[in-house]
């Protein structure tokens, strides 16, 4: 890809950064999949081995995995909501 003549070689840090956190936002929702993904690799209850993950450790998990992306979504959009706050009163 090649620089058009007078456009600058790289991004102004505020716009580079507000463009991460979008990218962030965006992959949320995908990371959230992959996680509720991983019980699935989880070994299957045995009668013979006691390496079988119980119901109660696999709810703690779903529900730690869906609280944290809350989380992260809430801290994800108060960045960007500051960002954008600043740029519309410069």
């Amino acid at each position: 890809m090649t620089n058009l003549p007078g456009s600058p070689l790289f991004l102004a840090r505020r716009s580079y950064r507000f463009r991460r956190l979008m990218d962030g936002v965006r992959l949320l929702p995908v990371l959230a999949l992959a996680f509720w993904m991983v019980p699935l690799l989880w070994p299957v209850p045995d009668m013979a081995a006691d390496t079988a993950v119980t119901t109660s450790q696999a709810l703690r998990y779903i529900f730690g995995v869906w609280l944290g992306m809350i989380v992260l979504g809430i801290f994800l959009w108060l960045r960007t909501a500051r960002q954008i706050t600043q740029e519309n009163q410069s």
